[in-house]
């Protein structure tokens, strides 16, 4: 499929997700529905088994939403197809996928930015990287999931900072908040996009899938957390690659995983 603001390619069984809107890779209506549209071609696609979204060689992964067009919909945020709309649609799509979502954050991660790189499964950044929701500046706050996601993965008191004061952090201090697991050297963060990918690639997809479920399940339902994950180790369980794991184990080799 072409796109007009993204750039995608398949590579081994990894798709990626190349934002290409220049200069800062600013979020508009229709970044996010493309962006939306090639999650949904990866994820139909039974060859791929892991998504990678970035901002490719610029000094940008996302500067944000568009603002022009945020200054559009002030007065209508929720109508259909407003941005508001448009982006909490992308990012929920982005959470929900079946197969891993990473985010390869070369750049500055800024507001729908940051929260673009809060819907992906993992994040590892550039040392370039910077993260931070500056929306309070403007005097609005995030829409796309922000005041939730951010709490989740790096804490409260922390995510309130960030939230509070709109002061961004670097790649560093993301680290060591746990925003990201891993920071490269800039020219480095494609090669260890794909050694990711393609060892998530590797393992069985049906285990990925529960264990992504689950943690949807654990957030939107705590108190049923515990019979969801015995229902989906039964479904892992009657998988043939469940036997191939196992079998290989005890035969000190490494698996081959089918799917199955």
């Amino acid at each position: 499929m072409a796109y007009q603001f993204l750039l995608t390619k398949k590579t081994n069984s990894s798709f990626w997700i190349i934002l290409n809107r220049p200069k800062v890779n600013a979020l508009s209506r229709e970044l996010l529905g493309e962006i939306y549209n090639a999650m949904e071609e990866a994820e139909k696609n039974p060859e791929v088994k892991v998504i990678i979204i970035t901002g490719g060689e610029g000094r940008f992964f996302a500067a944000g939403a568009d603002i022009p067009t945020i200054a559009q919909d002030l007065d209508d945020p929720m109508g259909e197809g407003k941005m508001l709309t448009q982006g909490i649609k992308t990012m929920n799509y982005i959470e929900a996928c079946t197969k891993p979502v990473i985010a390869g954050v070369n750049g500055f991660a800024l507001g729908g930015g940051c929260e673009l790189s809060l819907a992906c499964h993992i994040r590892i950044a550039s040392v370039n990287a910077s993260f931070g929701q500056p929306e309070v500046s403007l005097g609005i706050i995030p829409g796309w999931g922000g005041t939730f996601r951010l709490p989740r993965v790096i804490g409260e008191g922390r995510a309130m900072d960030l939230l509070l004061t709109g002061r961004n952090i670097s790649a560093e201090e993301a680290l060591h908040f746990g925003l990201v697991t891993k920071v490269v050297l800039h020219e480095e963060l494609k090669k260890s996009l794909q050694e990711l990918a393609d060892l998530l690639a590797s393992k069985p997809p049906v285990a990925l899938r529960e264990l992504i479920q689950l943690q949807q399940k654990r957030i939107t339902e705590p108190v049923h957390a515990p019979d969801y994950e015995k229902l989906a180790f039964q479904q892992c369980a009657k998988t043939s690659d469940a036997r191939e794991g196992i079998e290989a184990f005890l035969n000190k080799r490494l698996p081959q995983f089918k799917g199955l």
